[in-house]
């Protein structure tokens, strides 16, 4: 399976902004199995988006790395292995 090419963030702490390194992401709400469905998100010429599913205000801060944010925990890292074929 191919890595995801897209960042993928979620608000598990419940933080009521995450400033993040990219315009174009996915919000996945909270951890699985608790998420909501993956949603994309495009900033466009703005500075903030707000999850339509979680209400998570996103900030794009232009001085983090496009799959980095702050608080770093907000970051999706899907460890999950592959379902066997």
């Amino acid at each position: 399976m191919a890595g995801k090419s897209v960042p993928h963030f979620h608000n598990e702490p419940g933080v009521p902004a995450i400033s993040v390194g990219a315009k174009e992401f996915m919000c996945i709400g909270a951890l699985p199995p608790f998420d909501h469905p993956h949603v994309f998100l495009d900033m466009g010429a703005e500075s903030e988006i707000i999850c339509q599913y979680c209400s998570t205000l996103y900030r794009y801060a232009p001085t983090l790395a496009a799959g980095a944010a702050e608080p770093a925990e907000c970051v999706w890292h899907d460890d999950t292995p592959a379902a066997a074929a």
